[in-house]
């Protein structure tokens, strides 16, 4: 008999079989599209460290989601900027707030677009932090009713997915009771279940206005080093009543979404962050990659790892590119 005796290569001949056998599979149906939302009407305006996207006043996120749909994106997910911060973060669960208001405006025009809400006061709180800040130390159980009434006033406002992202301990158990005590008991969680203190937030902080005055975030996000504790978050916010979780970042992480993937029987999400997609975007305009192979191979390497829903910047051209 020749040798070798197994020939892999025989089903990497050609475009046909290699599609036939591939094991993994990213289509737009899977991806959820980050929206930054800002008061006002008719404003649209290009965020420089993230080419390509934009801050949007309601009306024209309603526009920009419409074509989100068009494109077979699932969903899209909301980051507010208000007008006005205060140290509670009030704009964040107000019934005219920006988020709210973008619900709203994209419910009435999408009609099967899920829209997922960000809950989290950093956006909207003049200290920058993600809870209520007691001298310099961020107040965990201050901040729970805090974080379950802005997800309540988004279940209001039509949102289809709650999406806290904070880091506080027991904040979806808060939710859930909010959510379930307000005739919202359908309504379901994703929980930002292993968010590490990552560099690659660096262009999102531009995008929402979030960075905090003083301090880092250290305090209440996860150590990048750490994986069993992230399983252990993971665990704890199932238990609590998340029904899906998602790791963040996800290049940096894929170990970590693996593991997630092996431990828990929820939907597993990854959020391919702002800085993953500025490196990526800034090395196509040099001239120095191929942008949508390496897009392709990036969520590809996401879904490998375990993760079943992908949150990217990415997602609009990936759609374009595979539809």
């Amino acid at each position: 008999m020749s040798f070798p005796l197994e020939r892999p290569r025989r089903l990497r001949r050609s475009d046909r079989l290699r599609s036939l056998v591939r094991e993994t599979r990213v289509t737009p149906d899977r991806l959820i599209y980050p929206l930054f939302v800002v008061s006002g009407s008719g404003v649209k305006r290009e965020i420089p460290s993230l080419s390509g996207c934009f801050q949007l006043s309601a009306d024209e996120a309603a526009r920009e989601a419409r074509q989100v749909e068009s494109l077979g994106v699932a969903g899209v997910i909301l980051f507010g900027l208000p007008e006005g911060k205060d140290a509670a973060g009030s704009q964040g669960y107000a019934d005219d707030g920006v988020v709210q208001q973008a619900i709203r405006a994209i419910r009435a025009e999408c009609r099967d677009l899920l829209v997922v809400t960000d809950v989290c006061l950093c956006e909207y709180t003049s200290h920058g932090h993600c809870g209520v800040v007691d001298g310099d130390e961020v107040k965990n159980d201050a901040t729970l009713p805090l974080l379950a009434r802005m997800a309540l006033s988004h279940a209001q406002a039509g949102a289809h997915v709650i999406a806290p992202s904070d880091m506080m301990d027991g904040r979806v158990g808060a939710i859930r009771q909010a959510l379930d005590g307000g005739g919202y008991a359908e309504t379901p969680i994703l929980s930002y279940a292993a968010k590490y203190a990552s560099a690659f937030y660096g262009p999102f902080r531009e995008a929402a206005d979030s960075a905090p005055q003083f301090g880092d975030r250290r305090g209440y996000q996860m150590d990048p080093a750490n994986v069993r504790e992230a399983l252990r978050e993971v665990r704890l916010d199932v238990e609590e009543g998340a029904d899906m979780v998602m790791v963040k970042p996800a290049l940096p992480y894929l170990d970590v979404i693996h593991a997630v993937r092996e431990a828990v029987d929820r939907p597993v999400a990854a959020y391919n962050v702002s800085g993953e997609y500025a490196m990526v975007k800034a090395a196509a305009q040099r001239g120095w990659i191929d942008e949508k192979r390496i897009v392709l191979e990036t969520l590809t390497s996401i879904g490998r790892a375990g993760a079943d829903v992908i949150l990217t910047y990415h997602a609009k051209d990936f759609a374009r590119w595979v539809g």
